[in-house]
């Protein structure tokens, strides 16, 4: 008896163990995967993770909102019919601006009759329409019981093994009754630009991506899709105590299920075609697929007044944007030789028109890629756009490729006829001395403005120096005479003279700009910029080793390879040299000075500004748009200069936020991080304006 009460109390204090190291996971899961602001590194969350394994191991026991039930058991035989508590309605769309004002007509035609209503301006919420797999998740008792798909509305199918793969839903929630809520599983573009790297079958396109995921039957293929949801309506729920949906949403944020920060109220119908004016432009920059806009009603006592069609809400209304995703022919395939010699296979599409941007070109990443994606000529290809960058091919309309042609791997470089090697997935031309795309393209790169910044000097002026001054190395850009340029086609006495004094005048340059210019690879312009503070002379950097370059934090081994092999090889040394010789003289870097945007000459003996610069060391995010910088990029160059670490996303470790109009999610992230503890600054414009002076 002794024994068996002294295991019934180790048992139990196992069980309690177990409970607060599930409560902790859960808790360190939402931080990280909901609100992007982990709490503990990942070797700490992984050894409280293995602890609860073993504990679950020795114990037999697996509590109901273990994060260890996230991937699931054994591949289901079929997916079993679910009944949602109430029917999931579709939405009504609208195409125009026109639309959504006769929408807002016929809802004020209907509360005319309400004497309450009639007075009552509408107002109304303004969320992104996110393009994946409609999800219904329903807890009861604070705990996770079903997940399913939307189906015909009424009845879908139950994915509750597959939704538990999704690391920001919640297994157990605060609220104890019973609760439906709808939203949206997705798969975000950077995760799907990943997966493809290496899937044998790569995916179209993220929304297949989310939906063939989650209607998978093992739940451990959905597991490796990485998922992401955001929920926006609360289908049922027993209280029904809400006032407006902008309340629902906080419900929704109080029980930890994951909501899409883009969420705007508006007063009335004109703030909400200016908040979409403003959303469409926004959408390249989002990491998820969206197709449109999704208007409502923000008062819930009003959307009883207006009531339901046999199809849609009439208090709701989608908003369709142009598409950013569309099939075209691929009639050809060309290969282009940039400046480090790979050859890049570019798609010659039948033109169509993707998000407003005619497109005739897409890329196509090296030949595995090609062979992997099934790409052949005379096939309808799936197109994806994003970021205003050139489109990428995603796939093949299977049905269409009956006639196709294979695409070849090229064997001889297309410029220059020499013979390609292969490394890795790519393809190169070693022909480094004498093909002309390589040549133009260096020497391009070594004037652009980011770079030697000699201004005038165009790849189109390039080439034509390359073809008819003999032009055949960036050391020759230093010998040009007013001869040689005044005889050319379209040059004359002041564009002559324009050009010689940029090329003169890019002598005097900062370390950094020559080193961006020499085109290491894998050297872009914020490593350049390490590299040279750090180094402070060319000469330093010449002699760096691969260790103590790993050591300098931000660049790894790979970096850290190519410069020290950049700065080895025989043929890079000689143009170096020759640069040199032509007076070509790189300067250690000069901290930004203190008035404007420009640096200024730091003295011999004194303290450094940069430190004591009031941005120095900081880890600065920019949102908005701004009057006062012609762009965000004039803003982060001025900061890195100072020695601010410039980031695209806020969390606990930013510093300051500079704010202009419209500056959307990081402003809300930030708030909210601020109210949790976090030392955030958040400077306006005219704030930064003032403190970047002092």
């Amino acid at each position: 008896m002794a024994n068996q009460k002294e295991n019934l109390i180790h048992g139990g204090k196992k069980t309690e163990q177990m409970q607060k190291l599930v409560e902790k996971l859960n808790d360190y899961a939402y931080h990280y995967y909901t609100l992007d602001n982990p709490l503990v590194s990942d070797k700490e969350y992984d050894a409280l993770y293995e602890e609860l394994e073993a504990l679950e191991e020795e114990t037999g026991m697996q509590l109901q909102n273990s994060p260890t039930r996230r991937v699931g058991g054994e591949p289901l035989e079929k997916f079993e019919p679910h009944r949602h508590i109430r029917p999931l309605l579709s939405l009504d769309k609208s195409k125009s601006v026109e639309d959504l004002r006769d929408w807002e007509t016929r809802m004020k035609r209907i509360l005319a009759n309400d004497t309450e209503s009639a007075t009552e301006p509408l107002e109304y919420v303004v969320e992104y329409k996110f393009d994946g797999l409609t999800l219904s998740l329903t807890y009861e008792k604070g705990e996770l019981v079903q997940g399913a798909s939307r189906g015909n509305g009424e009845v879908g199918e139950g994915i509750l093994e597959q939704v538990k793969t999704i690391k920001s839903i919640p297994l157990s929630i605060p609220h104890q009754g019973t609760l439906e809520v709808q939203g949206e599983g997705l798969m975000a573009l950077s995760v799907l630009e990943e997966y493809n790297k290496n899937a044998k079958t790569p995916l179209k396109n993220a929304r297949n991506g989310a939906a063939g995921a989650l209607r998978n039957l093992d739940p451990k293929v959905t597991a490796t899709r990485n998922l992401d949801a955001f929920f926006y309506h609360i289908n049922y729920y027993e209280d029904r105590g809400f006032k407006s949906h902008m309340e629902m949403i906080q419900f929704l944020k109080d029980q930890r299920l994951p909501v899409d920060p883009h969420i705007y109220l508006c007063k009335n119908m004109e703030a909400v075609i200016e908040k979409i004016e403003a959303l469409e432009k926004t959408i390249k920059d989002l990491d998820y697929l969206t197709d449109g806009i999704v208007i409502k009603v923000n008062n819930l006592k009003t959307r009883e007044k207006l009531g339901y069609t046999q199809k849609f809400p009439r208090w709701a209304m989608a908003y369709k944007f142009e598409a950013q995703e569309m099939t075209t022919l691929l009639r050809d395939v060309i290969w282009q030789v940039g400046r480090t010699g790979k050859l890049t296979p570019t798609a010659i599409l039948e033109p169509v028109e993707i998000g407003g941007v005619t497109v005739g070109r897409a890329t196509l990443n090296n030949y595995g890629d090609i062979q992997r994606k099934d790409v052949k000529v005379g096939c309808q290809v799936w197109l994806r756009r994003s970021n205003d960058v050139i489109p990428e091919i995603m796939g093949v309309v299977k049905e269409s490729c009956g006639e196709a042609e294979e695409i070849e791997k090229p064997v001889n470089c297309p410029a220059c006829g020499t013979e390609v090697v292969e490394k890795g997935a790519h393809i190169f031309c070693p022909n480094s001395l004498s093909c002309k795309p390589q040549l133009v393209s260096r020497i391009s790169h070594f004037s652009s403005r980011d770079a030697m910044d000699i201004e005038g000097l165009s790849e189109k002026i390039t080439e034509q120096l390359h073809d008819e001054v003999g032009l055949r190395g960036i050391a020759d850009l230093y010998r040009l005479e007013y001869e040689d340029l005044i005889q050319l086609e379209r040059f004359g006495d002041k564009k002559t003279k324009n050009i010689l004094a940029a090329i003169e005048d890019s002598k005097d340059c900062a370390l950094s700009q020559f080193v961006y210019a020499l085109g290491i690879p894998n050297v872009g312009r914020k490593t350049a910029k390490d590299l040279a503070r750090h180094y402070k002379t060319l000469e330093n950097l010449r002699k760096a080793e691969v260790e103590e370059l790993i050591s300098l934090g931000d660049i790894g081994e790979i970096v850290a390879r190519s410069v020290v092999d950049f700065f080895q090889e025989e043929r890079i040394k000689e143009s170096i040299d020759a640069l040199l010789a032509a007076g070509v003289n790189p300067k250690p870097e000069t901290p930004p000075g203190n008035g404007n945007l420009s640096g200024v000459e730091n003295t011999e003996g004194d303290k450094s500004l940069a430190e004591e610069h009031p941005f120095y060391g900081k880890t600065m995010v920019i949102t908005g748009s701004f009057q006062h910088f012609s762009s965000r990029k004039e803003i982060q160059t001025y900061l890195e200069e100072a020695g601010a670490k410039v980031t695209g996303s806020v969390s606990k470790k930013t510093d300051i936020l500079i704010v202009g109009e419209d500056p959307g999610s990081k402003l809300q992230k930030a708030e909210r991080l601020q109210a949790e503890g976090a030392e955030i600054e958040i400077l306006t414009e005219s704030e930064f304006i003032e403190k970047k002076g002092t």
